[in-house]
């Protein structure tokens, strides 16, 4: 009898142990930045995580740096993020601590674009047409990478046109307001975006590719935690949200519905899809 006991309270010692190994294993730190790109992509992939039994925890940063600094240090495990470009100084000063776990969408594009209806398609057809267009290209915050390579279009360009700083809300306004005269305007914009989707605008040709080509996104981690949670990658990589469906989702969020709301009505909308990704073998 008393070894019975004896091997019961050992097996029960030995379970309490596993325990907290089993919890660490199925839970994951996620960071993201509250912009309309990147939230669309962390909720989808939180409900695809979640429903394969992890908690879920999602951390928003202000920017980028300190977003890698955090997922460096290992305050976050893994974190949704262009690396080609927008983020590329980031990920090559990190990228010896980090790994691409998978792609989850591609696609991000951005530069000058102008309502269809403006009888203009290339950057090099600015300066003719500077006058229609008030003598300027109306921007957004400056800083902004798309602000930057805007700045070293005029420049390549040689434009005539000001680049007026402000803010997004001021472009959007400002492009409603053109559109509903039917008037000229060029402005800075960016896919995905609900504006894109809203406004019946076209990027104009950039012959001299100033503005990068289109991006991927990627899931990124801290290295090693692929191999070290082979259940939670197999579900994020499980994952892709075309772009155009990120666009749809920040539509919603212009029209009314808040961005939880959004992701929301998109997953109930393409449950079959995410039981499909759902579908992998677990650990």
């Amino acid at each position: 009898m008393k070894t019975f006991w004896k091997s019961l309270c050992a097996a029960a010692m030995v379970g309490m142990a596993i325990l907290p190994v089993q919890a660490q294993e199925k839970s994951v730190t996620m960071g993201t930045l509250s912009w309309e790109d990147l939230t669309p992509i962390t909720g989808i992939t939180k409900k695809v995580l979640e429903d394969k039994g992890y908690s879920v925890k999602v951390v928003e940063f202000a920017e980028w740096g300190i977003a890698y600094a955090a997922l460096s240090k290992g305050d976050i495990q893994i974190l949704a993020s262009q690396t080609d470009y927008v983020a590329q100084d980031y990920w090559n000063k990190n990228k010896n601590r980090l790994e691409k776990i998978s792609p989850v969408s591609h696609g991000l594009f951005q530069g000058v674009a102008v309502p269809k209806y403006v009888t203009i398609d290339s950057m090099d057809q600015l300066n003719d047409n500077a006058d229609k267009l008030g003598g300027k290209i109306v921007g957004i915050e400056p800083g902004s990478g798309l602000m930057r390579d805007t700045t070293n279009a005029v420049k390549d360009y040689d434009l005539k046109l000001q680049l007026v700083e402000g803010s997004t809300a001021a472009m959007t306004a400002a492009l409603k307001s053109a559109i509903d005269r039917q008037e000229w305007i060029a402005v800075t914009i960016w896919e995905p975006s609900w504006m894109m989707q809203k406004f019946d605008v076209k990027f104009l040709n950039d012959p001299k590719g100033v503005f990068p080509p289109p991006q991927s996104y990627y899931w990124i981690g801290q290295k090693g935690f692929s191999a070290e949670n082979p259940g939670a990658r197999e579900a994020i990589a499980s994952v892709y949200v075309p772009l155009a469906d990120i666009t749809a989702i920040n539509g919603e969020v212009s029209d009314g519905k808040t961005m939880d709301q959004a992701v929301a009505s998109w997953i109930e909308a393409h449950a079959d899809l995410i039981k499909r990704w759902e579908n992998i073998k677990s650990e």
